[in-house]
């Protein structure tokens, strides 16, 4: 474990950016392999639209990595965090007990609070706006949901009192996680279904994509499955019946404009057709 935590602790920027790239790459070229949906869209036009939010989404990151840092060594310094408090542990447990809490707080935590507070989910409905969902999904927030996303996986970093390489690692693995659970790709569904008892697989995220409710607020996972099986949030839906998009914002001129997108959160709440409930 020593080599990974001397890997992670000191990654240069261009290996970060290595495997996101590396990442979108290969889950496309499967996705032209072995598609799970024969989408009909101009990939190029709709890969042009997830990279620039995929850029906001690295500017943000960059602009407030400060912010992150400061807070993991002020919690690794004060002994503060759930790893400070458990008893000495070997590095492998030690390594997924801080996954798995910062998979709940900065993901699960952040995606379930963005479906239920209403003017986080004016932001967060961009990502969902997507009626062609593939790899290049995985990138597709408005800035200012990046921002919140941000400062949940910081205050994820407190509470679990992750030092600097675990952060580094928790990062990458989710980014690359988010590519393949997005990516448009069918596998064996017995497979598919196996691992989606330990992380988050293709046909389990696709359900959350559907465009209409109960489905839609379901499946907040983002690497492990555990958290939606616990407090009953997992959901299972035939894949073939999955229609992509969100119900109040299928118009392609909302949904395929940079313009559109960015501005699409200050316009006026359309509450979902058929909900049960009104956000918060």
């Amino acid at each position: 474990m020593q080599p990974i935590i001397d890997y992670f602790s000191t990654i240069p920027s261009a290996h970060r950016s290595a495997f996101l790239v590396g990442g979108i790459t290969l889950f496309m070229l499967i996705e032209n392999g072995i598609p799970l949906l024969k989408l009909r869209y101009n990939r190029w036009a709709h890969l042009g639209i997830n990279i620039f939010f995929t850029f906001t989404t690295i500017l943000v990151n960059f602009l407030m990595a400060f912010i992150l840092v400061k807070a993991g060594d002020w919690a690794i310094a004060s002994n503060f965090g759930l790893l400070s408090w458990l008893p000495t542990m070997p590095t492998g447990l030690y390594l997924i007990v801080g996954l798995l809490g910062l998979d709940l707080i900065g993901a699960y935590t952040a995606h379930w609070v963005s479906h239920r507070v209403k003017w986080i989910w004016r932001f967060h409905l961009i990502h969902h706006t997507d009626q062609y969902v593939d790899t290049t999904t995985a990138n597709r927030h408005h800035p200012v949901e990046s921002v919140f996303r941000f400062l949940m996986t910081t205050l994820g970093v407190v509470l679990i009192g992750a030092p600097a390489w675990l952060v580094m690692a928790y990062q990458t693995l989710s980014a690359l996680i988010s590519q393949f659970e997005h990516a448009n790709i069918s596998l064996p569904s017995g497979l598919d279904k196996a691992i989606s008892w330990v992380i988050i697989s293709p046909n389990m995220h696709k359900v959350h994509h559907h465009y209409v409710l109960p489905y839609t607020d379901s499946n907040y996972g983002n690497i492990f499955a555990i958290w939606d099986r616990l407090f009953g949030t997992y959901m299972s839906l035939d894949p073939t019946k999955i229609v992509y998009g969100v119900d109040t914002h299928m118009k392609k001129e909302e949904t395929a404009n940079i313009g559109k997108m960015l501005t699409l959160p200050f316009e006026g709440y359309r509450p979902p057709v058929g909900a049960k409930f009104e956000k918060e």
